[in-house]
């Protein structure tokens, strides 16, 4: 037919005898073709009519009036089909021209889209976008686009536009179910009219569910595709049946194509950020973790220097205690506290740290409660075993450990929460007190070879029982900080062989603290201590020794004895003591020979009768000189006639109730047991003493019939 319409416009002459006369020959072309209103000017002014409205862009209906109006107007019928032909080609051309201008509207959306897109930095933000955009090209109700999960092998709803179906939203889609699962598993669109009943496709309960929620008939889906690899589904649908024709599936696919470079895009440029986020994290991490190792270096060589320069457990317990900023306890393996620094007994700030007074020092003689020393030990065992420091109770426990030999625990207080790096400087503590110990015991293996070996001279005798060269004793002592010219008590102690040398080491740690010697001679324990009071000191160390080693600890002493010359017939002493009270069954228990009574006084060499009179009598002895009264005479009656008050009361020449008067005011003086069997025989054995050493003047007149 276009043929037709070149050869009808291509001649100047009016062509065929249809046109008639009425065209006047011009080659012109101009309006002017014949006379007006005649049949050869109605099919020109159609023509022209034709043309106005192409380039009007007027509706398809309009196209129709200029062949009526040659009709009209009395066109014959070849001028008709003239006009109708021209009709038809402007139509033709009308079609064409809105495909055009609908291509390039749909080219210009997907280059503002893909314009957009780029724009976009958030991957939500440009699934969005997406989804948008596709509805407002297509016209359709609703737009969804689902994502490829290659984990479980689905492909699952991601954002939707116009859904208002919770359920449609949620659903997910396994490989080849339904029209979406078939898109991504094929990699191919595809479209269905309707697809309740569409048979092409895989239903399953869940999907017809949810789309007939949502209410949907007509659905298209083509595949987001980065290469040769299928991402997604893009899908465009309405709530009626549709037919999807091919310009609207290219469109979609197009935009699809779009769509995926996009995603793919902002995922690489979500990872990029992520990973330029964990190089910043791993290169702040990796500063933080070089300073810390260069601040744990510089503090492990301030402490190994303090080491080096003789310092104590308490100097390191200081030095660590202010890196830290908290309070440090050192034990030893034996669990004895070696040093507290800014803590108090048992997790406790002491009065003198609140007042702002720091406080480091060795305690030896400090003590845990038995409760608080079973929970450190069990986090000492387990950080032992884990070879790091262990959180305990709000506290901190390293083991201090030579190899696979505890030597003691370390206890940071006051940091419930401990950074690495503070952890890290914590546990090289706990190495560089194993150091300190270490070189701690090799000094006092040292020194109590030294000082075991003064203990042996200065209690072995010479020939004849002469203590060899004094002097050079002394000055042997002066240089272990021990002065023999202070009088001295000599200690023997005893416990179960398992514990002996747990014993001695304890032992060797009071005398360090008492100033004094300690170690072991012809197989026992012996202490040498500065004191003017034996007894109470070996009472006080059987009890705390007692409860250090968990065992009963036997302490026989004797002393003081003044200068190393008595040192030795003190040792007999304190053994001979030692030997009566495991005879008298008081195991676990300490004394010098004047407290056993009079059995001390048939042991000892140096019997102090006037001691022991003292002791038992003292307070009647001492109520008689002040008040005149006449109580150890009645005492002497009462127990020379057998303990009867009759008898006593004739020998004395008063009445009964004047001696039951005076033994009530004895009972007050001597204490409620004086009349119990033991006290009774040391207290008869005290008055003999004393009226045959004639300590007291001789017994009142009233008294006869008494033994002298």
């Amino acid at each position: 037919m276009t043929s037709v319409w070149t050869a009808d416009h291509g001649t100047s002459d009016g062509g065929t005898s249809d046109h008639g006369a009425s065209n006047d020959g011009t080659a012109d072309g101009g309006t002017d073709h014949g006379a007006p209103g005649g049949p050869a000017g109605a099919a020109a002014g159609a023509l022209r009519e034709l043309l106005g409205l192409l380039a009007d862009g007027a509706p398809a209906e309009r196209f129709a009036r200029p062949a009526a109006d040659a009709r009209a107007a009395g066109a014959g019928a070849g001028e008709q089909a003239w006009v109708e032909e021209a009709t038809r080609v402007a139509l033709d051309i009308r079609r064409t021209l809105d495909q055009h201008r609908r291509r390039e509207a749909e080219l210009t959306a997907l280059f503002d889209t893909a314009g957009d897109l780029a724009a976009l930095r958030d991957p939500d933000a440009v699934l969005r976008a997406i989804v948008h955009r596709a509805r407002l090209l297509l016209g359709t109700d609703v737009t969804y686009l689902t994502l490829n999960d290659p984990v479980v092998g689905d492909t699952y709803m991601r954002v939707t536009d116009g859904s208002v179906s919770a359920a449609f939203q949620q659903l997910r889609l396994g490989m080849g179910e339904g029209l979406g699962g078939l898109v991504a598993q094929s990699a191919r669109p595809y479209a269905s009219a309707d697809y309740r009943t569409d048979d092409r496709f895989k239903h399953t309960a869940a999907i017809d569910h949810g789309v007939s929620e949502e209410g949907l008939r007509g659905i298209l889906g083509v595949p987001l595709r980065v290469g040769n690899r299928v991402i997604g589904v893009l899908y465009a649908a309405d709530r009626a049946v549709r037919e999807f024709a091919p310009e609207a599936v290219a469109l979609l696919a197009s935009l699809a194509d779009h769509a995926a470079v996009a995603i793919d895009g902002a995922r690489l440029l979500e990872e990029t950020r992520a990973a330029l986020v964990e190089l910043g994290v791993a290169n702040e991490t990796v500063r933080a973790h070089s300073e810390a190792m260069r601040l744990a270096a510089e503090t492990h060589d301030r402490l190994t220097e303090l080491v080096l320069r003789g310092a104590d457990t308490g100097d390191l317990a200081r030095e660590v205690a202010a890196l830290l900023g908290g309070g440090l306890v050192v034990h030893d393996s034996d669990g004895s506290e070696l040093a507290r620094v800014a803590a108090g007994p048992q997790g406790q700030e002491p009065p003198e740290e609140v007042q702002g007074r720091p406080r480091a020092q060795e305690r030896p003689e400090a003590q845990e409660r038995p409760e608080a020393r079973d929970e450190r030990e069990a986090w000492t065992a387990a950080s032992r075993s884990g070879g790091r420091a262990v959180r305990a109770a709000g506290n901190w426990v390293c083991a201090v450990l030579a190899g696979p030999e505890l030597l003691g625990s370390i206890t940071l207080t006051g940091r419930p929460e401990l950074p690495d790096s503070d952890r890290r400087l914590f546990e090289r503590t706990a190495l560089v007190t194993a150091l300190l110990l270490l070189l701690r015991r090799s000094t006092a293996q040292a020194e109590d070879r030294v000082r075991g070996e003064l203990l042996g001279d200065l209690l072995a005798t010479g020939p004849a029982g002469r203590v060899r060269d004094p002097a050079g004793q002394s000055l042997r002592a002066r240089k272990v900080g021990v002065d023999l010219t202070r009088p001295h008590a000599v200690l023997v102690l005893h416990c179960d062989a398992a514990q002996r040398t747990r014993l001695l080491a304890e032992g060797t740690r009071r005398a360090r603290a008492l100033e004094g010697l300690a170690g072991l001679y012809e197989g026992r324990v012996v202490l040498v201590a500065p004191t003017g009071h034996p007894g109470p000191l070996a009472r006080s160390l059987a009890e705390d020794l007692g409860r250090v080693l968990a065992v009963p600890v036997t302490v026989g002493c004797a002393g003081p004895a003044a200068g190393p010359p008595g040192l030795p017939a003190a040792h007999a002493e304190a053994l001979r003591c030692l030997e009566a009270l495991h005879a008298l069954g008081h195991t676990g228990q300490g004394a010098a020979l004047p407290d056993l009574g009079f059995l001390g006084i048939l042991l000892g060499e140096r019997s102090d009768v006037a001691g022991y009179v003292e002791r038992v009598l003292g307070p009647v002895l001492d109520y008689d000189r002040r008040r005149g009264t006449e109580l150890i005479g009645t005492l002497e009656a009462y127990y020379a006639h057998g303990a009867s008050l009759a008898k006593a009361k004739d020998a004395l020449h008063v009445h009964v109730n004047t001696v039951v008067q005076r033994l009530d005011r004895i009972r007050q003086l001597l204490g409620e047991s004086w009349n119990t069997p033991s006290r009774a025989l040391e207290i008869q054995l005290a008055l003999r003493v004393h009226r045959v050493s004639g300590i007291a003047q001789s017994a009142s007149p009233e008294v006869s019939g008494l033994p002298r």
